[in-house]
């Protein structure tokens, strides 16, 4: 028999949504499904030793990262530990549904009746009014008897309030496919030879995106492609937690898929392209996430995600879970490349105070930056930190309140904490990207862009390496070389200089110098344009 105690599960606090009113409780009948996060079998190793094992600057160290299996025989969850949410389940009334990766995700999906959740959990559960939407939420922690606290590390669904936020700007429509304004808007593939890509088209390789809302249309992808005279890339869909392709209208959230899905394909067109769709939830989004990571079918070797929100608004069981979960995608080679904000130093929080968007200040994800990018005879002109505040966006970065500096960002002096951006590339509607959504020409920019910009370069590293290069974090920050360094330009409280700043991070690529440096292989492009890049050398950034 269960103990009579109970515990509180650590991090789980939910605090009320602000301008939200409680309208009711929630009807005690309703089914919920919610994903309860269990203990690894073992602990992941500690950065530092992820840093020392996965550190590849060149193919001749041979060494792999882990494997999706026996990353899960050595740190998914125990056999011992799923029978025990079992009978946890059965205790209180509740059903397991089986998806057949509970133990390498972790992750066990129960379903039951409002009423049998609200006493399993020890929680509350009302519907509120919200100008955004109406939702079902909790306030304050959940738990669990005392028996099954060590086991249960996170529990997601109860709560279905809007997590996150898509992070794109899009010119006004009346700007037509080109931008009527002094500056000009690009094509991907334009983008990517200004930033010095290399000649490969990722072929073998797959481009995870997780998309928390709106869809895409195949004639759409096929007009786009054709029109740019690329072959176009293989697009699938997975649904995760009831999420589907819903294209609807160009003001959905379509044009941040369809952003996604062309800045991506026209780079990398020999990758297939895995687009998870979930519902924009806590659950929803952390299901995504170690879905594709543990995707044994697609087996996504780099993954793009444009949406987040600033960390105040996460609970801490999430970030730690989201946070584990990209260590694992580190372990296993697969770098995260994540989108760090459309709204400057503040990240769109009006109490005065500096934030940074999650999951972009996770150590073990790639946050990705935005600049204004300009060209003249296919070649950069000008390039500044993204800001046309007040109200046209900025780039997101700053300084993270709960992780601390991670090991490959120790030469930040006088810097304690996570610093975001890592990377950066053009971000500014002004100079951002053609592209077409729900048949409608379109330009937009956001750093929802920059993250799939650098999930296809990385997609051509993969192709050379065979395979998940590894977390390329701490090789990017100790290469010295392969960016374009940005010193002109400001988020609102940070200011760019050279080397890291918290706006553009080490910045913008020279694509086929970075390739050389991490692959050890010269590409075609790299013997043209050698010595091109700025050197960049991480320093304490101005404030």
């Amino acid at each position: 028999m269960p103990s009579n105690k109970t515990s509180v599960i650590r991090g789980s606090e939910r605090l009320p949504v602000r301008g939200a009113r409680a309208i009711r409780n929630a009807n005690p009948h309703q089914v919920v499904e919610i994903s309860v996060r269990l203990r690894p079998k073992s602990q992941p190793e500690p950065p530092e030793q992820i840093r020392k094992a996965l550190m590849r600057p060149s193919l001749e160290k041979k060494v792999r990262p882990m494997s999706r299996r026996d990353f899960e025989a050595t740190h998914g969850a125990s056999p011992e530990d799923l029978a025990k949410i079992k009978q946890f389940a059965s205790e209180n009334g509740l059903k397991v549904i089986e998806t057949g990766n509970e133990l390498a995700r972790r992750t066990v999906v129960l379903s039951g009746t409002v009423a049998n959740l609200q006493k399993a959990f020890g929680v509350e559960l009302k519907e509120y009014s919200h100008p955004g939407g109406n939702f079902r939420g909790r306030v304050g922690s959940l738990t669990v008897p005392s028996d099954y606290a060590d086991i249960i590390e996170g529990v997601f669904g109860l709560d279905d309030r809007p997590q996150a936020s898509p992070h794109n700007r899009r010119m006004p429509k009346n700007s037509g496919i080109r931008a009527l304004t002094a500056q000009t808007s690009h094509d991907p593939n334009e983008v990517a030879r200004l930033y010095n890509f290399p000649d490969t088209d990722g072929s073998g390789q797959c481009i995870g995106m997780l998309e928390l809302g709106g869809g895409f249309g195949a004639d759409d992808l096929h007009t786009y492609f054709t029109s740019l005279g690329i072959s176009e890339p293989q697009v699938i869909s997975v649904s995760v937690d009831g999420g589907k392709n819903s294209p609807s209208t160009p003001d959905s959230d379509d044009g941040e898929v369809m952003l996604d899905i062309e800045v991506a394909g026209a780079v990398s067109p020999g990758a297939k392209i895995a687009v998870y769709f979930a519902p924009n939830t806590d659950r929803g989004f952390l299901d995504a996430l170690t879905t594709a990571i543990h995707d044994d079918v697609n087996q996504p070797s780099v993954i793009s995600i444009s949406w987040g929100a600033p960390e105040a608004q996460w609970t801490d069981q999430a970030k730690q879970q989201f946070d584990q979960a990209l260590q694992s995608a580190a372990a296993m080679g697969i770098n995260v490349c994540c989108a760090s904000g459309d709204n400057g130093s503040s990240d769109g929080l009006n109490d005065g105070d500096n934030h940074v968007d999650f999951p972009a200040s996770s150590p073990f994800a790639l946050a990705c930056g935005g600049t204004t990018l300009q060209a003249s005879n296919n070649k950069i002109s000008k390039e500044t930190v993204w800001n046309n505040q007040p109200s046209g966006g900025a780039t997101g970065g700053g300084f993270s309140t709960f992780f601390d500096r991670p090991d490959y960002q120790s030469a930040l002096d006088g810097v304690s904490m996570r610093g975001v951006p890592d990377v950066a590339g053009d971000a500014d509607p002004h100079t951002g990207y053609n592209v077409l959504v729900d048949g409608e020409q379109a330009v937009f920019g956001g750093t929802s862009a920059v993250a799939p910009l650098w999930a296809a370069l990385i997609a051509k590293i993969n192709q050379q390496v065979g395979g998940p290069v590894g977390f390329l974090n701490p090789i990017l920050y100790q290469l010295g070389k392969g960016f374009h360094d940005i010193a002109t330009g400001n988020n609102g409280a940070f200011h760019a200089t050279t080397g890291w700043d918290a706006c553009t991070g080490l910045g913008t690529p020279n694509g086929s110098q970075l390739f050389d440096a991490i692959v050890g292989t010269p590409s075609s492009a790299a013997a043209a344009t050698a010595g091109a890049a700025a050197k960049s050398t991480a320093k304490k950034p101005a404030a």
